[in-house]
């Protein structure tokens, strides 16, 4: 978990290629129900060509049927879910049907005006014109009142680690691996 810009994404895809386990990103998620024209697919698309954010049901859907395929059975790294403390309760049930349950849950914190600065940089970089400062502080603000709050559910858990996300990728990489239990 962290803030847009606290390096979830590529710090996801190399803990999971490091235990063995799947990358579970609701981005990916979406993008393959939508290409393949899934069930799920059709109706997350209804809502994004309306503009709308989509139901938690056709978010929480999808990621139960990712978490039960055969690659994310002995380990997985989830990645943008849950975003909510709703979607707690809802990955709670879903990983007791499963049969399994969140070890851990990283933290990685990073400055916020850090934060800001990388964001516009990636937006440079990337082309995405859309990424202006008021929008990335507006994503900010979005996590800070939205996601944030899912730190202290987990934290009453014992299962946060918190991570320095501050430096070079390969410096917060071995921070990580630093944290974790063996």
């Amino acid at each position: 978990m962290g803030p847009p810009g606290a390096g979830k994404g590529t710090q996801a895809v190399a803990l999971a290629k490091r235990i063995g386990g799947a990358h579970i990103s609701t981005g990916d998620i979406f993008r393959a129900n939508v290409r393949d024209q899934t069930e799920l697919g059709l109706a997350a698309q209804r809502y994004m060509d309306a503009g709308e954010y989509v139901p938690d049901e056709v978010t929480n859907a999808m990621v139960e049927a990712r978490l039960a395929e055969e690659d994310a059975r002995d380990a997985f790294i989830l990645d943008g879910d849950p975003r909510t403390v709703d979607q707690v309760d809802t990955l709670d049930r879903i990983l007791q049907g499963l049969g399994t349950k969140l070890d851990n849950v990283l933290e990685l914190v990073v400055d916020p005006e850090e934060l800001i600065q990388r964001l516009l940089k990636r937006a440079e970089t990337s082309g995405r014109a859309d990424d202006t400062e008021d929008v990335i502080r507006h994503r900010q603000e979005v996590y800070t009142a939205e996601t944030a709050p899912l730190l202290e559910v987990y934290g009453k858990r014992g299962i946060v680690l918190k991570v320095d996300g501050m430096g070079e990728v390969d410096e917060v990489t071995q921070r990580i691996d630093d944290v974790l239990p063996d």
